[in-house]
Order: C-alpha cells, then sequence, then structure tokens
C-alpha cells in the first residue's frame, strides 16, 4: 500500500497538470512495488516558500536524508530559503 506525498510550491490551480502528475506517479508507482493501481495513494500539498524551511526542508529532506531516493542538489543554508518547487 505505497503512499506518496508531493509538497510543492503554490501554483496557479492546473488541473491537468495535477492529473498528469498524479497518473505518472501512479505508473511509476506500480512499475517499481509491482502493486495495482487500487493499493496506491497519492497526495499533493502546496507548501508556501515562508514556511518550508520548517515544514518541509528541515525536517523531511535535511533531517530525513537517509530515507531519501534523490536528494536535491540545494540546501536552504545557501539559498536564503529559497523554494525551488
Amino acid at each position: 500500500m505505497p503512499h506518496v506525498n508531493i509538497k510543492h510550491s503554490p501554483l496557479p490551480s492546473s488541473e491537468p497538470g495535477k492529473v498528469t502528475l498524479t497518473r505518472t506517479t501512479t505508473d511509476a508507482v506500480q512499475q517499481a512495488f509491482g502493486c495495482s493501481e487500487g493499493a496506491i495513494s497519492i497526495a499533493l500539498e502546496a507548501v508556501s516558500p515562508d514556511i518550508r524551511d520548517e515544514r518541509v526542508y528541515r525536517p523531511e529532506i535535511d533531517g530525513r536524508r537517509q530515507l531519501l531516493g534523490k536528494i536535491p542538489d540545494y540546501d536552504t543554508s545557501n539559498q536564503g530559503g529559497r523554494d525551488h518547487a
């Protein structure tokens, strides 16, 4: 029962983009885990840039680096907390 939570910058609402992202992610998870589509859940969560460092970067990226399947090529200490989507 894989669950994927995608946190991103608030963007203008794009239902076609959300549908495409959800479909593509579902397909990738199905292929990687060999599970049915019905076993997968996906959340899309907009996070404001002014709280991203405290709510996303520090606890989930910096604090759980050992769990990341892909590590970003930035850190907030040299980016001034700037969001990278």
